[in-house]
C-alpha cells in the first residue's frame, strides 16, 4: 500500500529543513527586536475579540513560518527586557533548541525502554540537583510538569510516610483527619493539593508571617496549638515565597520539625536555583535538612516551562506517593529492581524528556554561568528597589530578598490607594510597553515586578517609573 503523497510530504525531511530555517529566522528576528526594546511587551487585545479573531482562521492552506510569526507578534514577549511580570524567564535559546530535539524524539521517560537516553539523563540531573542542595547520596526524586504537581507529589509522599496509616490502600479517611502548617502567604497550589488529597479547608493551618513575610518557628508553634482534633504531620516552608520573594528560616523550621517529628517540605520552586549562586546560597541554609523539596528549573535556571524537580532526602520516599503495580509498565517485582523506571515516582505516564534541556545547557555553559545570571538578577532587583526608595512619589513594601519588588505609587491626597494602583496596573497592561503584575500583602494592594531577564538594564527601571507616572490616574 503506497503512502499517500500528502502524508509523505508532511514527514519529508527536506520540507522540515526548509521550514526549520524559515522558523528559526522568524524567531531570531523576534529575539533581536526584543533585545533592541522594539515593539510592545504585551499586545493587549480584549479576550472576546482575540478569541473571535483566532477562531475565524480556516484550517488548511496555512504557512507555518508566517503563522508562527503572527503568534509571536500577538504573544507576551517574556524575552523583552521590559517584561517584569510573573516568575517566568526568557528561556535560554539553547534550551529551546534542546526542547526541539525532545519534541521530535517524543520519548517518554516513565520506563527506560521508552526513554533510553531521557530517563538516565533525568536521573543524572536529579542527582546533580540533590548534590547542589547538600542532600545525602541516598537522595533522589523525579522531574515533573510544574510546581503544583511537584507539591502534590511531595505531599502525597509525606502523607504515606507520616500519616500512621496506609492512605494509598485504605483511603484518605482511614485514620484521623490530617493537617500541615503553612504560611498564610503560601502558594495557592499547597491549599489546592490538600483539597485534592481530601483534607478539606482544615488541612492547611495558616500561620501569619512576620513583618518580613517569613514563616517563623514561633508562628508555627502557635498554629499547632489550634489544630484541634487534626493530626499535624508536616510544615510547608517557602524558599522563596511567590508574593514577595522572602526566604523562610529553614534551619529554624527544621529544628522544630525534628523536635515534633514532623515532615518538612520546602517549596523552593522559585528559589531553589539560588543554590547555584556563591553569593546568595546562604539564603537556603537548612534546606539540606528538609524531607522534600520542589525546585523549578523553568524559573531562575532559564529553562522553558515546565521542568520541576521533586527531591527527597531519603530516596525511598520518592516511591511512596504513587505506590501501585502496573504490570504492563513495570515488570520488576520490587522498585529496587527497576529504579530506572521513573513512572513509579510520578503521576505522569507519558512524561516528556524535560531533563535534556537542563543537561545540555549545563554541558554548554557550566554551573557558574547560572550563578552569574542569578547574581545579576538580584543586583538588578536591588537597583529597582533603590530607585523606588529614592522616589518621593513611590513607596517600597519591603527590602527584596530575591528578584521580586513590591511597591506602589502614592495616590493623590484623599484617593483610595488600592484603587489607584489597581487602575494604574490596568493601564500598564492595556498600554503594553511594560508588563508588571500586582499582589495583596495583608489588606493592601501593591504593584509587583519580578526581574527575570538578565539583559534588563538599570535604565529600564528609570523608564518604568516615569512610564507609571505618565499613566497615573489623576
Amino acid at each position: 500500500m503506497a503512502v499517500p503523497p500528502a502524508i509523505r510530504d508532511a514527514y519529508d525531511p527536506e520540507r522540515f529543513r526548509a521550514d526549520g530555517y524559515r522558523v528559526v529566522d522568524v524567531i531570531t528576528e523576534a529575539l533581536a527586536g526584543w533585545q533592541r526594546r522594539e515593539g510592545v511587551v504585551l499586545p493587549w487585545r480584549a479576550p472576546a475579540e482575540a478569541r473571535a479573531a483566532w477562531a475565524s482562521e480556516p484550517f488548511g492552506g496555512g504557512d507555518l513560518a508566517a503563522d508562527l510569526k503572527r503568534i509571536l507578534a500577538a504573544s507576551t514577549a517574556l524575552a523583552h527586557p521590559r517584561c517584569m511580570g510573573h516568575q517566568v524567564p526568557p528561556p535560554l535559546p539553547g534550551a529551546a533548541l534542546a526542547e526541539l530535539v525532545s519534541a521530535i524524539l517524543n520519548n517518554g521517560t516513565s520506563i527506560i525502554e521508552m526513554g533510553p537516553a531521557g530517563a538516565p539523563i533525568e536521573l543524572a540531573v536529579i542527582d546533580w540537583m540533590c548534590r547542589k542542595l547538600g542532600y545525602p547520596s541516598e537522595a533522589t526524586g523525579v522531574l515533573t510538569s510544574g510546581g503544583s504537581l511537584g507539591n502534590l507529589t511531595a505531599l502525597l509522599a509525606m502523607r504515606q510516610a507520616h500519616a500512621g496509616f496506609d492512605a494509598w490502600k485504605a483511603g484518605a479517611h482511614a485514620g484521623p483527619p490530617l493537617a500541615v502548617v503553612t504560611s498564610s502567604e503560601a502558594h495557592y497550589s499547597v491549599a489546592r493539593t490538600l483539597r485534592i488529597m481530601g483534607w478539606g479547608d482544615g488541612g492547611a493551618i495558616a500561620a501569619p508571617p512576620d513583618d518580613n513575610h517569613h514563616l517563623t518557628a514561633r508562628a508555627v508553634e502557635r498554629a499547632l496549638e489550634t489544630a484541634g482534633d487534626r493530626r499535624v504531620i508536616g510544615i510547608i516552608a517557602a524558599a522563596s515565597s511567590t508574593a514577595t520573594g522572602s526566604f523562610d528560616p529553614l534551619d529554624e523550621l527544621a529544628d522544630l520539625a525534628a523536635r515534633r517529628g514532623l515532615w518538612l517540605h520546602v517549596d523552593a520552586a522559585h528559589g531553589g536555583s539560588v543554590a547555584l549562586s556563591a553569593a546568595h546560597r546562604g539564603k537556603l541554609r537548612g534546606i539540606e535538612r528538609a524531607d522534600s523539596v520542589v525546585w523549578d528549573a523553568h524559573k531562575l535556571m532559564m529553562m522553558p516551562a515546565l521542568v520541576t524537580a521533586v527531591l527527597f532526602k531519603r530516596g525511598g520516599h520518592a516511591y511512596e506517593a504513587f505506590a501501585q503495580q502496573a504490570s504492563y509498565m513495570f515488570s520488576a517485582a520490587t522498585r529496587d529492581q527497576s529504579w530506572w523506571d521513573l513512572g513509579q515516582r510520578s503521576l505522569e505516564c507519558t512524561k516528556r524528556m524535560m531533563a535534556i534541556e537542563v543537561w545540555s545547557t549545563l554541558r554548554v555553559h557550566g554551573e557558574a554561568w547560572f550563578g552569574e545570571v542569578i547574581d545579576r538578577l538580584f543586583e538588578l532587583t536591588r537597583a529597582l528597589a533603590d530607585r523606588v526608595t529614592a522616589a518621593p512619589d513611590f513607596e517600597l513594601a519591603l527590602v527584596p530578598e530575591a528578584n521580586i519588588v513590591c511597591y506602589r505609587h502614592r495616590a493623590p491626597s484623599g484617593a483610595d490607594s488600592d484603587a489607584h494602583n489597581r487602575e494604574l496596573r490596568k493601564r500598564v497592561v492595556e498600554d503594553g510597553r511594560f508588563y508588571i503584575v500586582g499582589t495583596e500583602l495583608g489588606s493592601r494592594y501593591w504593584l509587583r515586578s519580578t526581574i527575570m531577564n538578565p539583559l534588563t538594564e538599570p535604565a529600564d527601571f528609570d523608564d518604568l517609573l516615569e512610564h507609571l507616572r505618565t499613566l497615573c490616574p489623576r
